[in-house]
């Protein structure tokens, strides 16, 4: 069941790749602009980015500016919905195999 899980997931993540890669964009997008308004290190505010973007929040890096914590908002609700789209493909890759491998329940 395990691995039928896995292959609907690759399937369902191959047919949603363009919202996939949007959400992944934005999350980057995010990280260059916090580059610019926090001065930060490029691969410092990419770091920070996909943490708070992937709903991480190690707290180890924090916006000092206004812009720089609306952007930082911004990334939070982009990632709880990419966290959101990944659990739904996740839970329909389960709910598939289980009805082809038990198909009488």
């Amino acid at each position: 069941m395990l691995r039928r899980t896995f292959h609907y997931f690759l399937q369902i993540s191959i047919h949603l790749r363009s919202l996939i890669l949007m959400f992944l964009g934005l999350i980057a997008a995010g990280g260059v602009v916090l580059s610019v308004v926090e001065n930060l290190a490029f691969w410092d505010a990419m770091y920070f980015a996909f943490i708070t973007g992937l709903t991480i929040g190690y707290g180890d890096i924090a916006p000092a500016t206004g812009m720089g914590r609306v952007v930082a908002v911004v990334l939070g609700l982009v990632g709880i919905l990419f966290t959101g789209l990944v659990v739904a493909m996740a839970t329909n890759s389960v709910r598939r195999a289980w009805d082809e491998t038990h198909p009488d329940q």
